[in-house]
């Protein structure tokens, strides 16, 4: 809530974020900052210390974490989107065998989908179960290519992980076969010899120059107090689909280029196009709402699913399972969008000054989760669906209201996604009730 849209001078927000870390933490073995930019108008930084990761959002202009609530902001869904919020490696591989299995799915639906262009152009409104089936499907088909797309790419994000073997095959250790992906990254051993940066803005302004329409995507200083030190700086794909393909590497004592590589190797630019397709930082404003409207569908695809999937077996006659399994139902697709719009109102809540607040904002998400799964478990999925759905709609009018739009475009942006949340929550609420009503 404290920042503002802004313009924002990428090199002169990076510079004051290495001024910042040269004080508070130069002896960590690296630092990793992302630049702001005007959709994130500050600089995120990431560094060891005393053996603990720590990463903070730092003022684009005096590069300090202090007039910034501490936060992982957006960069908690990011992670838990991958991980889990489990420890490494065990929450990427769920992930991966997740996408891999979905692109199975997707794969697998279109051979045995022979009505799939008949079923683009039909939906029956009003029609009970014949309803839900032609919106499943509907769904289903209009989204298919960025379903598959987005499947696939965010496996082979995490190929190294899934299928392991033939780099084990090739290379002694992980950090070897890293370094002949990409060479360019590698980190310098530390000599152990104390040294000093050479001044950073002049290697920052030869690095726009040569990034030019690209953009800086990520500035690594490896060894900062070392005279090993040595600055990466990765571009973007600001106007192109492969991500991070140009990398540019200076001796940090003295601020001379040492290399200026634009990766060509097949194997390599064909990942580094896929990442891109996937992280999508190369599209426009239109292309980022089709990524989110074809996500929204794939929740329509995958609730009404399960929906369809229950409803025929329940009819057949109740188990405990299957009963289990329906009021689950309900807590994870009615209750889960709950559980994260706490997470906002926990950034806004809690007060700025508590201790670990970034690591309490998450455990708001997980309570409140659990809680909900717990209420689901125990109430009749009828109740529960029209409980957690009018949650959804109270929870998401209160992130509205504490984002009140102040002149401010990322609050007002904010307040019309959890508006149409809230819409999105009243219509499903009708729905319920009518369907209820209707037994």
């Amino acid at each position: 809530p404290e920042l503002r849209a802004q313009h924002v001078d990428p090199v002169a927000a990076t510079r004051a974020a290495i001024g910042w870390l040269s004080q508070h933490a130069p002896h960590a073995s690296a630092w990793y900052i992302t630049p702001a930019r005007a959709r994130a108008p500050f600089s995120w930084a990431a560094w060891d210390e005393n053996g603990t990761f720590l990463q903070r959002a730092l003022d684009p202009v005096t590069g300090a974490p202090d007039a910034i609530r501490d936060t992982l902001g957006g960069d908690f869904f990011y992670r838990f989107h991958f991980e889990l919020q489990l420890p490494y490696p065990w929450g990427r591989l769920t992930a991966g065998i997740a996408a891999l299995a979905l692109v199975f799915v997707l794969l697998t639906g279109i051979v045995a989908h022979r009505r799939i262009f008949v079923d683009f152009f039909t939906f029956r409104p009003g029609k009970g179960q014949r309803s839900w089936l032609d919106a499943h499907n509907l769904a289903g088909v209009a989204a298919w290519p960025f379903h598959l797309a987005i499947a696939f790419t965010g496996a082979v994000t995490l190929a190294s992980l899934l299928m392991p073997w033939a780099a084990l095959a090739h290379y002694p250790n992980a950090a070897t076969f890293e370094s002949a992906l990409a060479p360019s990254l590698a980190a310098p051993a530390a000599t152990g010899t104390a040294g000093t940066l050479a001044p950073v803005a002049s290697v920052l302004e030869e690095a726009a120059r040569r990034l030019k329409t690209e953009g800086m995507n990520q500035v690594y200083v490896y060894n900062p107090s070392d005279s090993a030190a040595t600055i990466v700086i990765l571009g973007d794909n600001n106007d192109r689909l492969a991500f991070g393909t140009h990398v540019l590497r200076f001796d940090g004592k003295t601020g001379k280029l040492l290399s200026d590589t634009q990766e060509k190797r097949p194997a390599v630019t064909a990942f580094a196009v896929l990442y891109g397709l996937h992280v999508a930082h190369f599209a426009p404003l239109a292309t980022r709402w089709l990524y989110f409207a074809s996500g929204i569908l794939l929740l329509v695809v995958t609730g009404s699913g399960l929906r369809l999937w229950l409803r025929r077996r329940l009819r057949r006659g109740n188990t405990v399972r299957l009963v289990a399994l329906d009021r689950m139902n309900a807590g994870m697709v009615a209750g889960t969008p709950v559980a994260f719009s706490t997470f906002f109102l926990a950034n806004h809540l809690l007060p700025v000054t508590l201790p670990d607040r970034a690591e309490r904002e998450i455990q708001v998400v997980f309570a409140v989760w659990f809680l909900l799964l717990l209420l689901a478990l125990l109430m009749p999925a009828r109740k529960s669906w029209l409980i957690f759905t009018g949650l959804g709609c109270f929870s998401a009018l209160a992130v509205a209201l504490c984002s009140a739009p102040w002149g401010n475009s990322v609050q007002w942006g904010v307040s019309l996604v959890a508006l149409c949340l809230a819409g999105c929550c009243v219509q499903a609420l009708r729905t319920m009730r009518a369907a209820h009503d209707g037994g």
